[in-house]
């Protein structure tokens, strides 16, 4: 499995989540599990069956998290040395061409994403468009309503 880039950020809260799943969330399901049995007849017992479901799921989202875990390439962006250019970690200031609109995003891995909160996905339109290039150059996205032009204002790694 290939390795995946992660903020540092990002790995604390995929441990955090997996640290809930483990100490929390399973032991709760395995509670609620006996209690279901305990009502009798398991054929025909909702509780049960929600229980075990709900089971099959922290222990799926378990799996997933730590197989994550350790392919995560952590990476903190206050040491990376991009050089002034766009690189994972980097949050970037534009100004779209055309409308003037200016925003604010750093480029993180797949699973901290959150545009609402200026985090895009490295492997996002926008952000394949601004890796590699510095302060001052122009990256076309491809959007739903055309091409847009975005000039990087400023790179920053915080």
């Amino acid at each position: 499995m290939p390795t995946i880039p992660i903020t540092k950020r990002g790995a604390e809260m995929l441990k955090a989540e997996l640290h809930r799943l483990k100490t929390v969330d399973r032991p709760g399901v395995i509670t609620a599990i006996a209690e279901a049995r305990a009502q009798g007849d398991l054929s025909e017992n909702a509780d049960y069956d929600a229980a075990k479901e709900r089971q099959g799921f922290i222990e799926g989202r378990i799996r997933d998290l730590e197989g994550k875990l350790s392919n995560a390439q952590v990476i903190d962006p206050s040491t990376v040395d991009g050089g002034g250019k766009v690189v994972f970690g980097a949050t970037v200031e534009l100004e779209e061409e055309e409308s003037g609109e200016k925003v604010r995003y750093q480029i993180v891995g797949e699973d901290e994403a959150d545009l609402k909160q200026g985090l895009i996905n490295v492997s996002s339109p926008i952000a394949r468009a601004l890796i590699g290039k510095e302060e001052g150059d122009t990256a076309e996205v491809q959007a739903p309503g055309g091409i847009k032009r975005w000039e990087i204002v400023a790179v920053h790694y915080q």
